[in-house]
């Protein structure tokens, strides 16, 4: 899973913007592999929209909404901040024997779909604003990356 923050945010299908964010938030790229569980995936969306990587005063410049008691490092779920989930099982692609990249560590799309799915209920369900891409489409995702903050995690960090 790749955690960004981001200015702004969207993800079109053919031309047409299918989720999308105008403020700051979380754009998050998830893939999922054969031993994945829903109890992970709900513990990642927990994690991920906890995680304190916003600051109070630059959340507040670009327009974020926080309480008034948030220390000085908040994370999306302080400032009820949107989130854009993007399935993507190139995270899972590997380049070790060659040029090629092989797609053998991700899930197929009867596991994998649930388990987005479930990563992204568990997200509503700490109460975060989702809108996601379309499952297995060609997708164009944009956003502005803030800071540049980027983050690497799986179930085992």
């Amino acid at each position: 899973m790749v955690v960004q923050r981001a200015r702004d945010a969207s993800v079109s299908v053919d031309g047409t913007v299918v989720g999308s964010f105008p403020g700051p938030g979380l754009v998050v790229l998830v893939g999922v592999t054969h031993t994945d569980t829903a109890a992970e995936a709900a513990a990642l969306a927990s994690r991920v929209y906890g995680l304190r990587i916003f600051e109070q005063a630059h959340l507040q410049e670009v327009g974020g909404r926080i309480p008034a008691d948030a220390g000085r490092e908040v994370s999306a779920r302080d400032g009820s901040l949107p989130v854009l989930a993007i399935s993507q099982f190139t995270l899972y692609g590997s380049t070790r024997k060659g040029r090629r990249p092989t797609w053998d560590a991700a899930a197929p799309g009867p596991i994998a779909e649930p388990l987005f799915e479930a990563f992204v209920e568990a997200l509503r369900a700490e109460g975060a604003p989702v809108s996601t891409g379309r499952f297995g489409a060609d997708m164009q995702v944009h956003f502005t990356n803030d800071g540049p903050m980027t983050l690497v995690m799986d179930s085992a960090d």
